[in-house]
């Protein structure tokens, strides 16, 4: 049992209750509010710097909690809550490039970026912690569905390796946008930081009420590997929950330290394909009771994806690649096309 109180680590375990649940998303939700109501009150360009700043911040309490993990649950605990924060944080690195595309392709205003990922993080919370409750009781009631999950982990791994970026964002196949444009009609404009505005006296939405359904779907997509994944460390609910939190809050400055470096990390994909086809296989091989450690497994997680990092930087620096430089130009804003089906949505509504 998880929460059952035990000696372990030669400390005495405490207790996970409904109490330290409700602390912990209280929380969050009070740093949510401090960073959307304070910080960012009004729309502004994030910085190279504050972005850091709070990407440094957000790592610093996930160590810190670790370590309260550690000395209130045992060093096992701890190091699989570690484990399984930098799981989720890399996978979530591959999210980043994806939400730059969809940026890019709806050439979303700088100033109205942190807006949008901060609603779609909100979204990202709930359907996780869903997943992670789904997840975490299908597993109580059919131990054997881990070993499928080894086996999608090890697909997806493959899949991403030998998958290209040439489709790259495609809007008008989202069944979600899809669904989102029948319902509702669409403005050609952006309204400031408004998701919904009104058109020809109708409710309608705006392009960035697209782009953040855009960003859930495809958190959803993510979800899809990393969930499982983090399932190989561990099945206490708690150290899984809490690790995806900490994940993606720290995905929001993440972005504006990433986004506009994508050329140094060229090779991350490949790296996240390794850890996932390795995550896929340590499940796989306690079929046949060969178990790896969680110590041993950070370390592995933590050498491919330095690795790979390394790699896209000093291939980089010796190989720059011109197209990056030139897809990362801001866009004009008088070429800027407007999305797909907007101008039939708004003469509709008009009708």
């Amino acid at each position: 049992m998880e929460n059952s109180p035990a000696v372990v680590d030669g400390i005495q375990r405490m207790e996970i209750t409904p109490m330290h649940w409700a602390i912990f998303i209280v929380a969050v939700l009070f740093f949510l509010a401090l960073d959307l109501g304070v910080f960012h009150r009004e729309a502004r360009k994030v910085n190279f710097r504050e972005a850091l700043a709070w990407s440094g911040l957000w790592a610093s309490l996930a160590l810190l909690f670790g370590s309260y993990v550690s000395v209130y649950r045992g060093f096992t605990e701890g190091t699989e809550f570690i484990t399984g924060y930098i799981i989720e944080l890399s996978l979530s690195m591959d999210n980043v490039f994806v939400i730059a595309l969809i940026f890019g392709y709806f050439r979303v205003p700088a100033e109205l970026q942190h807006r949008v990922l901060f609603w779609g993080i909100m979204g990202a919370l709930v359907m996780r912690g869903v997943m992670i409750v789904a997840g975490a009781a299908l597993i109580r009631e059919f131990h054997w569905i881990l070993y499928f999950f080894g086996l999608f982990l090890v697909y997806s791994g493959v899949k991403m390796l030998l998958q290209t970026d040439e489709e790259g964002v495609e809007p008008e196949k989202n069944p979600f946008i899809k669904l989102a444009r029948k319902w509702f009609p669409v403005t050609n404009e952006f309204e400031g930081q408004n998701f919904l505005t009104t058109l020809n006296g109708k409710r309608a939405l705006t392009p960035l009420a697209l782009v953040l359904v855009m960003i859930e779907t495809t958190d959803l997509v993510f979800a899809l590997d990393s969930i499982p994944a983090i399932f190989a460390v561990t099945q206490k609910e708690f150290i899984v929950f809490t690790s995806n939190v900490f994940a993606i809050l720290g995905l929001r400055s993440l972005y504006f330290v990433l986004a506009n470096a994508i050329e140094y990390f060229r090779y991350l994909k490949f790296g996240l394909s390794l850890v996932l086809v390795f995550i896929g296989g340590k499940m796989l091989a306690e079929m046949a009771e060969i178990k790896i450690s969680v110590v041993a497994s950070l370390y592995i997680v933590a050498g491919i994806i330095i690795t790979s990092i390394i790699v896209s930087i000093g291939t980089a620096r010796k190989h720059p690649d011109p197209a990056l430089y030139k897809e990362s130009d801001d866009p004009k804003p008088d070429d800027a096309p407007k999305p797909d089906g907007d101008s039939a949505a708004a003469e509709k509504s008009g009708s």
